[in-house]
This record gives C-alpha cells, structure tokens and sequence, in this order.
C-alpha cells in the first residue's frame, strides 16, 4: 500500500479508541497496558483470525435458516421462524432449475430471474450444478446449500480485500462480524455485487485503473449501486486534477458492462433488459418510506415511485459532489461512496432486507466506530423480523405484525442509515484541511494556490483506497460563501 495515515489523523485515533472495542476486549484481558507491545499481529496471523471470525458468522446465517432448510423453504413456517432466502424461493418459482443453457437460449421456458444480468447467469449456473434427483423441496434445499458455500468464499473475499488495504486490516472486522451479515447475507446474491464492487475499489487502491473498470463493470452487471462508486472515483479524480487517471477506469468499466449486456442481449433479449424496464413500473416495495402511503390505504402510483427514485438518486450525486468537492480535506473514495449509496437506499422503490449488505465494506472501509455500526445492526434486526411477520399477516392477519408497527420500524432503518450517513459526512466535512482558501476566494479555489500551500504543508494521506490520487494536490475547491 502506497500511502500510510498519520498519528495526527482523527480517524486513526478513533479505531484506536473505540469504546466497544475496549469494552469488548475486558474479555480476552483488558485493554493494553503502557508497558504492552504495540506491534501489529503479522498480516498473516489477522488474516486468518478474520477468516475464522468469518466462518463463524457464515455459520451463523446458515443456522438460522435451517428451519427453512427442514421444510424446503415452503409455506408460512419461514416467514414465522424468519428464515426465509431469495435463493431457492427463485429456484422452485422462478424456474431457475431449468439452468443456464435455458436462460441463455431465451423462449417461453426460460428462466425470468428478474436480477441484473450477470447475476441472472451465475443464478442458473449455480442451478445447473444442483444434483437432479429427489423432491423439488430437496433439490430447492440443495441450491441454498450450494450458494451457501459460493457466499461463504464471497465473504471470505471482501474481508481480505478490506483487511489487506485497509491502514489497520482488523477494519475488516466490520465485515466479519457483522449482525447484518447473519440476517440478510445469505438471502440473496447480493453478495457477488458487493465482492465485484469491493474488488474494484481494491484494484483502484492499487492503481490497477484497467483492472478495475473491468471489476466495477462486472459489478455494475451484478448489482445498479457500483455506478455510485464510479462516480465517487470521478468527483475525486476531479478535486485533484487527475481527470485521465479516472477516465480509463469509467471507460473499462462501460466497455464491461455494455459488453456483458450486449452479450446477453443477442442471445435472451427479455434476460438482458426485463430487470431494469419491471424496475421503472414496479409499486413501492418493502422498506421503502414510499410504501407508507399504501399501508395508509392511499399507494402512490407506480410513475411517481419511479419519479421519487430518480430524484434520490439525483440528490445523492449532489450531496456526494457537494461533500467531494468542498470539504476542507478531501474525502476518502469510501465516505464519498458510503454517503451516496446510503441515499439511494433509503430513497429508492424498494429498500430489501438483503441491500443493506451492499454498506457492509464501505463502513469498515471508513472506520466507522463499533457503536454507530451496532446501532445501525440493531434497527436492521427489528425491520428484519417486522417483514417477516408483516408478509406473515397477509395470511393469518392475528398473529402477524400490523401496518402500522412495520411502518415503524421500517423508517427506523430508514433513520439508521442516514445516521450512518451523517457520521461519516460530520467526520469528513471536520478533518482539517491542508489548503486553507486565500482572502477573497469564495467560488472556485486554483490550482496554483493549491500546489504551493499542499506542498508546504506536507499533506499526509488518509486515503486507504487513494490509489492513482494518492498525494495529488487540490486543483478544484468548492467554497459556498
């Protein structure tokens, strides 16, 4: 890793000072005394005390769907014991299990995964592969069991991503051992999104630009959200006057996707295209604040959910902009992407149990203290039961959750994740800046004033995924008078 954080970085201090974890380490002996030896564990050693700490919490997701997994994921049963998964619902409904030679070649037999493209086709790769015998129940039973293990080594992956680029590789704890990761981590194949989009963000630390276009491209097939660190990369590119460096990585990672969907599109028009056209006239869905006025018997029409998301999105490039482009310091590739990615969430037509998974590398990847990460867990552990037994009520309504608590509880997520949010905007926009602005400099800061003053100071980088921007300069200062 190229750039290092300095003792005077406050976002070293508070992984350093993290109250839970010193209160979590009274267990294993307290905290270090001053006479302790302060050298790091060996890369080695933290690598594989993440991946067993990664185990366990694998373990635990799958745990807690083997309820589901007695049953073949069928009737009420996995909505009351929570244990309900996308992935063999989509099996037995979607006819996934007709594999991926059927959702290649298109026809009325062809599987409609209604995932993005790349995700469709690693869906029913996976479906191929599931021994053909038994019930349907079984062979539903065995798909979980197969992406059970793909998800594991997903995981696996980002938390060596994030532990081997991060300025303290224990950061990947947040990924780890994380509640979030239990609950809504084995749902879905959102996991592959998130591990393309971390490999990505990890190829850019290295300034591998080309290899990670082609990474973020992937992604951006798996999963819409990587088009947000895209963006991130571009704002930060052009703060420090590397506009080149950025657009080799942005035209790689087109060329990928437009490649892939393209692809797909010759040989299964309605696979390539039906995710993203049932996305503009789908309703509101779960977790979404747009979905309240249907649970007060007034649903928006599916036009204006559509109109409401895009304006989320477009308030997430102005808010990352803003943050980008007029902190003091510059902000890190991660806080940049966590901020816009976190908007979208929570303003988008639906806001499923398994997304939230998508903020998993970007908080470890800030730093984001243990107590703001368990906070967020925690309104994630109430939605999560909440939707369960709300879709539990629509077939036995006295025993099930009423509207009105799932409201509740669903815009206490919501709330959440914009405290994540805030978090990590407060500690961006409060580190001090290396570049003061000059008397009378109330618009656009130039790049001249930029050098001198950057060079004088002698800047250290906070930026664990800097990569080709590690210690440029500031060319382009915003400044709101």
């Amino acid at each position: 890793m190229g750039a290092t954080r300095g003792h005077g970085d406050p976002s070293v201090t508070d992984k350093v000072d993290d109250p839970v974890v010193r209160a979590a380490s009274e267990v294993i002996g307290g905290p270090r005394g001053r006479y302790a030896v302060s050298r790091e564990l060996p890369w080695v050693l933290t690598a594989a005390l993440l991946s067993a700490l990664t185990a366990v919490t694998a373990g635990l997701a799958v745990l807690l769907r083997a309820p589901c997994l007695r049953t073949g994921f069928t009737g009420d049963t996995q909505f009351w014991s929570a244990c309900y998964a996308d992935l063999p619902t989509a099996y037995r409904d979607q006819n996934v299990k007709a594999g991926v030679a059927a959702y290649l070649q298109g026809g009325d037999g062809a599987p409609v995964t209604g995932q993005p493209p790349l995700t469709g086709l690693v869906l029913t790769a996976v479906a191929s592969l599931t021994p053909d015998d038994g019930t349907l129940k079984t062979r539903a039973a065995w798909y979980f069991a197969q992406w059970s293990v793909l998800l594991t080594l997903l995981l696996l992956v980002i938390v060596w991503l994030v532990g081997s680029s991060a300025a303290r590789p224990v950061s990947a704890a947040h990924v780890a051992l994380s509640p979030v990761v239990v609950l809504a981590g084995f749902i879905s194949a959102d996991l592959l999104g998130v591990a393309l989009a971390s490999a990505g963000m990890w190829a850019w630390s290295r300034r591998h630009r080309t290899l990670a276009g082609v990474l973020l491209g992937l992604a951006i097939g798996a999963r819409t959200y990587p088009v947000l660190i895209l963006v991130a990369i571009v704002l930060l590119a052009l703060r420090a006057g590397r506009l080149r460096e950025a657009g080799r990585t942005v035209r790689y990672a087109l060329l990928t996707f437009g490649a892939l969907l393209s692809g797909l599109w010759l040989l299964n028009h309605g696979a390539a295209l039906s995710p993203y056209e049932s996305w503009v006239s789908a309703s509101a869905g779960y977790g979404s604040p747009w979905l309240l006025p249907q649970l007060a018997g007034h649903p928006l029409p599916p036009g204006a959910v559509t109109a409401l998301a895009a304006v989320g999105w477009l308030v997430a490039l102005l808010v990352g902009a803003v943050l980008a482009l007029s902190s003091a310091r510059r902000p890190t590739l991660a806080e940049v992407s966590l901020v816009m990615v976190g908007i979208v969430l929570v303003t988008g037509k639906s806001f499923t149990v398994q997304s939230s998974v998508w903020l998993l590398p970007l908080v470890a990847w800030c730093a984001i203290q243990w107590r703001d990460h368990l906070i967020w867990a925690g309104a994630e552990a109430l939605n999560f039961v909440a939707v369960w037994l709300t879709i539990a009520a629509t077939t036995v309504p006295d025993r099930g959750m009423p509207a009105a608590w799932y409201a509740f509880f669903s815009m206490l997520r919501v709330m959440a994740v914009l405290w994540l949010v805030a978090v990590v905007w407060l500690r961006a926009r409060q580190r001090r800046g290396v570049v003061e602005g000059s008397e009378g400099s109330e618009g656009w800061e130039g790049s001249a004033e930029g050098s001198a003053e950057g060079s004088a100071e002698g800047s250290v980088e906070v930026d664990d995924l800097a990569g080709p921007l590690a210690g440029a300069e500031d060319r382009l200062i915003v400044r709101f008078s």
